[in-house]
């Protein structure tokens, strides 16, 4: 199911359940869809105990009382049991739950807004200077590098994510203030704004669609998928490399090349984000599976690092589209 690497490198939201069980609290593997071992499912009440509105075998349901009785109230002794009962063990609190994967991707994605204002600011204020440069390229090297590391990593590492996210905002914004202010030619002015919206756009719309259970994965989608993300991936190593031997433009074959009329880097760039979209169903079927099996919560700084990677992807193929058209205008 894991399209984006994040995901399928990490035992947490595997679908083998040997490798699965390593990434969850106590060890045990819960069936997919299933509470993990103790639990009940949720809206399922507990092993001896009664379900809300219901009554215990043998007993009446809720609102009916045998007839000449009167309804059981319950002793001051069972309301005071009740309240003294023991909170949600070490086990459950360990586990990851959907506010977590928020709050942590909050973070990720706060870390890539620092590093994204500052090189837009020394842009803005100092100009395409030594600094500015160093900050920009280095940032996309070191993010890179970081992007590598927290793949392969088999324990998340809140740090190198939180690390990742920010060298790659250092990145994104000083390539995105070359476009607005004019670095690579003539000033795109609002281009940042446009491409930050409609980015969110896709965000939100993938996400309403998903949650409403309208954007669902399948295995033949899912085959399609990853052969058209090794097209694209050969096609980009290709058209950097011709970029690097024969400079034939700002985006290289993307931008010099047409097909009726079109430049090829904007059908290109809507089909990935076609793939970025679909990648973020993944990202979130992913989620949900690790939820529902209960693993532990560190294994939410994966999940964020996999979103700000795809969220990032979706932004830079926006971004490219919007140069590409407004560059030929």
């Amino acid at each position: 199911m894991a399209g984006n690497p994040a995901f399928r490198n990490s035992p947490a939201f595997t679908e083998n359940p040997q490798r699965a069980a390593q990434a969850i609290p106590g060890g045990q593997q819960a069936p997919y869809g299933q509470a993990p071992y103790g639990q009940a499912p949720y809206g399922q009440p507990q092993y001896g105990q009664q379900q809300y509105g219901g009554a215990p075998y043998g007993q009446p349901q809720y609102g009916g009382t045998p007839y000449g009785q009167q309804p059981a109230v319950p002793t001051p002794e069972q309301l005071n049991q009740q309240f003294q009962a023991p909170a949600a063990g070490p086990v459950e609190t360990e586990r990851l739950t959907y506010d977590g994967v928020i709050m942590k991707t909050l973070l990720t994605l706060g870390a890539t807004a620092v590093g994204f204002v500052i090189t837009l600011g020394m842009l803005w204020t100092m100009g395409t200077s030594v600094p500015f440069f160093v900050l920009t390229y280095g940032g996309a090297l070191v993010g890179f590098v970081l992007a590598l590391v927290n793949i392969f990593k088999k324990e998340p590492s809140p740090a190198l994510v939180l690390a990742y996210g920010a060298t790659q905002g250092l990145f994104l914004g000083g390539f995105s203030g070359l476009l607005e202010f004019g670095g690579f030619g003539q000033p795109m002015s609002g281009i940042i704004f446009q491409a930050l919206l409609a980015t969110a756009c896709v965000f939100a719309v993938t996400l309403a669609g998903y949650a409403f259970r309208i954007f669902r994965t399948s295995p033949k989608m899912n085959k399609i998928f990853f052969i058209v993300i090794i097209g694209y991936g050969l096609f980009s190593l290709a058209n950097f490399v011709g970029m690097l031997v024969a400079p034939t433009g700002m985006f290289g074959w993307r931008s010099s090349v047409e097909i009726m009329g079109i430049p090829l880097g904007v059908i290109l760039g809507v089909l990935a984000v076609v793939l970025g979209a679909y990648s973020l169903v993944m990202d979130f079927e992913n989620i949900e599976m690790g939820v529902k099996r209960g693993v532990h919560k560190k294994y939410g700084w994966s999940a964020a690092f996999g979103i700000t990677m795809t969220i990032i992807w979706l932004y830079v193929e926006i971004l490219r589209i919007l140069a590409i058209l407004r560059g030929n205008n």
